[in-house]
């Protein structure tokens, strides 16, 4: 076998069009319009910056070292891209962190140390605002806590019994809206209702307008139902059982059989004042004046026990909504949609780098949980407008199959009569 070597052919020739739709939304101008004003002397703008950052992921690398050790030979060659080192990058996102502030909570003696940075988020939403058009009517917010399982110097035990972080994001459609960071020993429910109150208001002022909230039962607090009815004309959330709760269930006297993956189980609802004795206690009965529905699903048991509380060998699973319109089956079909939350952390933790954070600070993670979040916001534009000229892809595909398809593609940039010019070595739209 005879081999003749070249330099020139780019294996990752399908990131010039990424780089190219980037400077087609105008990213690189919002970037440098938005984002601290770099010393004069510097070699590197913010857009070159974060178009190497970003291209990172978008040729299959997974930590910011890959700039340096992988795919240097290969950005290097992009005419219209100053690519800079990792450390360069590294640190101009560390001057990007704001401090993390600690806070207490009324009962209990633990120290919360969350990471608040407005100013990306805001970034984030004036970037995404194009894809929040795109989504179906009403705009419907899912927001959850997860686990960044991580040794980083300042980490704090999980409940998991792993030392991480626990950073609350609020989610529409694929896109992510908020991030906020939190030390591991800060549970979801924990000061919830002001992480809330900061997501909504943020959204608020940049034009963004949610119609419907939904989360699990860390949010089945009278502190965030407080905040979340201000801001939402409906809520879907889960409820956590209570002895009011159970004494709410035994009121129900119509129960529906509905077979779930082949099990019978049975279904019903009624109207319920969630933390009525709370609101009497501490005086606050005038701030929540609506009774909520609360829809049950109870499943027999296995071991047919006998609950404490309801002397029923049932399990339960409860919600409740301020929707009056929906059947019983379609507020639990509703609610079950959030479930795609899951597989958007499972995206940001495997494929944009979530569990391979750079830095041993909080504060500093945090800068780099929303600058990989405002990537997979970008990605989810790009595969839907070029899965809408190429048919070899699909805007279902994950990160990993769009660079095998699109992005793996062989290329070189000649430079003929003053202008450059990419010969592509594939059949491409």
């Amino acid at each position: 076998m005879k081999v003749q070597k070249t330099s020139h052919i780019n294996p990752f020739g399908g990131i010039n069009f990424v780089i190219e739709e980037f400077d087609r939304l105008k990213i690189g101008s919002i970037l440098n319009e938005n984002l601290p004003a770099l010393p004069t002397q510097t070699k590197y703008n913010w857009r070159d910056l974060l178009y190497s950052f970003w291209s990172i992921f978008f040729c299959g690398g997974d930590c910011i070292e890959d700039l340096s050790t992988n795919l240097n030979q290969s950005l290097s060659k992009i005419p219209n891209l100053n690519l800079p080192s990792p450390d360069s990058i590294l640190k101009r996102m560390k001057e990007l962190s704001l401090p993390s502030e600690i806070y207490d909570t009324p009962k209990g003696t633990k120290k919360h140390e969350f990471s608040i940075n407005e100013s990306l988020n805001r970034l984030n939403l004036k970037i995404v605002k194009s894809n929040l058009k795109k989504e179906k009517s009403p705009l419907v917010l899912d927001y959850d806590n997860t686990l960044i399982f991580t040794k980083k110097s300042d980490a704090k035990m999980t409940y998991k019994k792993h030392f991480g972080y626990t950073p609350g994001v609020g989610i529409i459609g694929k896109n992510v809206v908020y991030v906020e960071n939190r030390n591991g020993n800060s549970d979801a429910q924990t000061l919830q209702q002001d992480t809330l109150e900061r997501m909504f208001k943020l959204l608020k002022s940049e034009g963004v307008s949610v119609d419907v909230f939904r989360a699990d039962g860390a949010s089945y607090q009278l502190s965030t139902l407080l905040v979340v009815q201000k801001y939402v004309n409906k809520f879907f959330i889960k409820a956590r059982m209570s002895h009011p709760l159970y004494k709410a269930i035994q009121q129900i006297s119509e129960w529906k059989e509905v077979t779930l993956s082949g099990q019978k189980v049975l279904r019903g609802s009624t109207t319920f004042v969630p933390f009525e004795k709370t609101m009497i206690k501490t005086h606050q009965q005038h701030l929540l004046t609506n009774s909520c529905r609360l829809v049950v699903t109870k499943v027999l048991r296995d071991d047919g026990q006998i609950d404490i509380f309801s002397n029923e060998a049932y399990n339960y699973h409860a919600f409740i909504t301020n929707d009056y319109e929906m059947s019983e089956d379609q507020v639990v079909c509703y609610y079950n949609q959030r479930g795609a939350i899951e597989k958007e952390f499972d995206v940001l933790k495997n494929d944009f780098g979530w569990n391979n954070m750079p830095f041993s600070k909080l504060e500093q993670n945090t800068v780099f949980l929303l600058l990989t979040s405002l990537c997979r916001n970008l990605y989810n534009h790009i595969i839907t407008a070029f899965s809408a000229k190429y048919k070899n892809l699909s805007p279902l595909f994950r990160l990993k199959k769009f660079i095998f398809r699109f992005i793996c593609i062989p290329a070189t940039w000649i430079k003929k009569y003053k202008t450059w010019k990419l010969i592509l070595y594939g059949d491409i739209p």
